[in-house]
């Protein structure tokens, strides 16, 4: 039976949980602000930059090569950009996980403790019972730990991906402004 400072260090520690995810939550929304900030300052700058030299042109063959000139970095931050925005994203989500995958440590090392609890206080003749649920709870450990880990393996995979696309973007931008280049 679970006594009343139990239940007080559960509540304590569950709230604990929340607001320390609720300030990761804000972190990375920080951290997406600080980025957009900096990334709208550049584009102005840069924006600016470009008008006063298309005002500098003198003709159509200078300006587009100007204008190519100018695709392969704008790809190039463009990458920089969704890489870092990734990066924030799965970072905050790595905090999420890791307090999810510990919260749930804790909770099957409770449950498994109030079983060894309960079969040590069962009346005899229910060992069979007993045997059963602590099957019944290796199972369900053993599950989890295969959908964690295939949770791990999937985003692994996903972040492969995406970096082989990011990659492939940037070399196709850059074979692009070459070829623009020699025309």
């Amino acid at each position: 039976m679970l006594t009343v400072e139990q239940v007080m260090a559960s509540h304590k520690s569950n709230m604990e949980t929340m607001f320390g995810l609720t300030n990761k939550a804000f972190e990375g929304v920080e951290k997406i602000v600080e980025l957009n900030l900096t990334a709208s300052k550049a584009a102005l700058s840069e924006a600016s930059s470009h008008a006063q030299t298309m005002l500098s042109v003198k003709d159509a063959q200078e300006l587009l090569a100007l204008q190519s000139g100018l695709l392969q970095p704008l790809a190039e931050k463009t990458a920089a950009y969704s890489r870092h925005l990734y990066d924030i994203a799965t970072g905050a989500g790595a905090e999420f996980t890791k307090s999810v995958e510990a919260q749930t440590a804790e909770a099957q090392q409770k449950f498994a403790a109030l079983v060894e609890s309960a079969a040590k206080n069962a009346p005899a003749g229910s060992e069979s019972a007993v045997a059963v649920m602590k099957s019944a709870v290796s199972a369900a450990s053993s599950a989890l730990e295969s959908v964690q880990k295939a949770v791990k393996q999937a985003t692994d995979v996903a972040e492969a991906n995406f970096n082989a696309v990011a990659a492939t973007a940037t070399n196709a931008t850059k074979q692009a402004t070459a070829a623009a280049k020699k025309r």
